[in-house]
């Protein structure tokens, strides 16, 4: 593409004339072959709590939020994320047993200029390192790009989290640099990670998603063939 020029002689970004602010996200419901995203409401509150409580309390590390030490506190904590208007909070839950195994939220939306974050990444040992897992990032990505038109999908994490970071390359981010003494959270100072994808990027990233969940792609004990990285080649 030939760089654009303006009347100065100055090189100057691609023009968007038809460009419209996008949409807020809301309620949602996404089907996949494993997995189903949907916004997080109160009817998920037991279930979410029973599904942490049995997962490791190292998967609040890199959380603002604790470990849930009983159901009162967590009740409490939850309900102020169903309510809150600024991070929109989803579950995921398994589709074979309609069970919620975890929640991750779109936050920092910037509607005049298309950019959102997929934040709060909170998944129980029950969905992580599983197809639903991998399938819920993509259900949510499909919100994001396929449906609300947002041109640029970020993702931020502690400099420290390494699971985040490979995470985040795995599903198709692209590492942009680390933002110094960026956040203080739980009395310690944090670097943040950042990475973003972007629209014309997704339809790659959301073909080899589709190659990598389907069915031939894994044995009858569940066991990749090939790794996703194989099918971005």
């Amino acid at each position: 593409m030939n760089q654009r020029i303006n009347e100065y002689n100055q090189p100057v970004g691609e023009e968007l004339t038809n460009w419209e602010k996008r949409k807020l996200p809301t309620d949602m419901c996404y089907v996949g072959k494993y997995t189903i995203v949907k916004r997080l409401s109160i009817t998920h509150m037991k279930e979410l709590y029973n599904v942490y409580k049995n997962s490791s309390p190292s998967n609040w590390t890199y959380l603002s939020d604790e470990s849930p030490q009983n159901y009162e506190t967590f009740e409490q904590t939850l309900l102020k994320k169903i309510e809150s208007n600024i991070n929109i909070f989803y579950v995921v839950i398994n589709k074979e047993t309609n069970k919620p195994l975890g929640i991750f939220s779109l936050m920092r939306i910037d509607q005049e200029n298309g950019v959102i974050e997929v934040g709060n990444v909170n998944f129980s040992d029950a969905l992580k390192r599983t197809r639903m897992s991998t399938e819920a990032h993509q259900l949510l990505a499909k919100y994001v790009f396929d449906e609300l038109k947002y041109r640029r999908y970020e993702w931020k994490c502690d400099s420290l989290n390494a699971p985040s970071i490979q995470t985040a390359k795995r599903l198709g981010f692209t590492y942009e640099g680390t933002f110094r003494n960026a956040i203080i959270y739980k009395n310690r100072s944090r670097n943040t990670s950042w990475f973003s994808m972007l629209i014309e990027e997704w339809p790659k990233h959301n073909e080899a998603l589709t190659q990598w969940l389907a069915e031939e792609n894994f044995d009858d004990k569940g066991v990749q063939l090939q790794r996703l990285e194989e099918f971005k080649k």
